[in-house]
């Protein structure tokens, strides 16, 4: 890795803590900026220490995982959301996604699992473990052919990227146009690929299309064409 990922552990138990300390002090180009034992503590931490990404449990006392997921991605979309867990039913799979989580592992993933989904949720990506990636193609297979509008999982600037990511804009045209970083448009087109529940841009292009969206043609915007995959 090119640059040190800033690292937040929110976790109610403390050698759980102890082993993802031990680990993240092992991985190059990896920083612990800290802790939090509950929910309410990792939004304020979240907040006061901007990290690249938050390695949350949901099942903690106070506000749940869920919820402090949902604050800390609504305030600080830049900041990826990388749940570990033991729940792995379906509820728990979506609702993380649809507050905006970036990945999802259970809390027996390996070291290498582990350490590949904090360098690329760090770096904008998503990135989910093997069962759950299985459970979301399900559920898409399930969902083919249904509509689902208007996507009221999406923030308001969520709706508005994917409008233009189903316009044919790159990530590129959509920053200049909104006057954000390219990293923070990276950012929001990863959640919106998880609370789409969709595996790619393609994907989320078209369920955009059918709700509806991205009805100017790309060929009408100053020769703008799909790119950026993420």
């Amino acid at each position: 890795m090119d640059e040190i990922l800033r690292v937040l552990i929110a976790d109610d138990h403390p050698v759980f803590r102890d082993g993802l300390r031990t680990l993240l002090g092992s991985l190059p180009g990896v920083e612990l900026v800290g802790e939090a034992e509950d929910g309410d503590a990792a939004v304020q931490l979240a907040a006061k220490l901007a990290p690249d990404v938050v390695l949350m449990d949901l099942g903690m006392p106070g506000r749940s995982g869920i919820d402090a997921t949902r604050a800390i991605t609504s305030h600080q979309p830049d900041v990826g959301v990388l749940v570990l867990t033991m729940f792995e039913d379906d509820d728990s799979v979506f609702s993380a996604m649809r507050a905006g989580a970036r990945g999802y592992l259970l809390k027996d993933a390996d070291r290498g699992e582990l350490a590949r989904a904090i360098e690329s949720i760090g770096h904008g990506d998503a990135i989910f473990g093997a069962g759950v990636a299985r459970r979301v193609q399900a559920f898409f297979a399930a969902s083919a052919g249904v509509r689902l509008d208007p996507f009221p999982e999406l923030t308001a600037r969520e709706r508005e990227i994917l409008d233009r990511i189903a316009r044919g804009e790159s990530n590129g045209a959509i920053a200049a146009r909104l006057g954000i970083s390219g990293k923070t448009v990276r950012n929001h087109v990863s959640t919106i690929l998880a609370k789409l529940m969709v595996a790619d841009r393609s994907q989320a292009i078209v369920r955009a299309r059918e709700a509806g969206l991205g009805s100017e043609p790309a060929a009408r915007r100053d020769g703008a064409v799909l790119g950026d995959a993420r």
